[in-house]
């Protein structure tokens, strides 16, 4: 199999884990992926929008719902009045924290065909090319030492 098939197949393969994982955590894929983004830290709403590649409105529809759903809160921007950012809520830190949990379990049980050493040569090729293409952190690595998943 080439390069372009072999990428665009392994993205329809993990957007349909991505896709299942959130169903079973009551979530959309697109609130599954703005939960993942704030367990970094609170963004204002044009960082999210960049990031996860919504225009506007579709970006405050999403916000609009997952707040309803307790998930997220609008808090006031310290740098600009004018401005919110949003944040996990205590629920939506939970929620994330066992979602993010199983959905890397998920997607890390995709390639139990490979052996340790090809595992970690498609770590750093794909790390590479996502780098190189400056892909915005939408997914942390997975480790204990990333920060707190809310903002008090």
């Amino acid at each position: 199999m080439g390069l372009v098939p072999a990428l665009v197949r392994a993205t329809f393969l993990v957007n349909a884990v991505y896709a299942e994982s959130s169903r079973e955590f009551g979530l959309t894929p697109q609130q599954g992926k703005l939960l993942c983004v704030l367990m970094a830290q609170p963004y204002g709403m044009s960082e999210l929008g960049g990031t996860l590649g919504l225009a506007k409105s579709s970006l405050t529809g999403l916000v609009d719902r997952t707040e309803r759903n307790g998930l997220v809160r609008r808090q006031p921007d310290p740098r600009d009045t004018r401005a919110v950012r949003v944040a996990l809520t205590p629920r939506g830190s939970d929620l994330v924290e066992r979602f993010y949990a199983e959905t890397c379990r998920r997607v890390e049980r995709l390639s139990t065909g490979l052996s340790a050493a090809e595992r970690d040569l498609l770590a750093g090729l794909l790390g590479r090319v996502v780098l190189d293409n400056e892909v915005p952190v939408v997914f942390l690595e997975l480790d204990e030492d990333r920060p707190a998943a809310h903002d008090s």
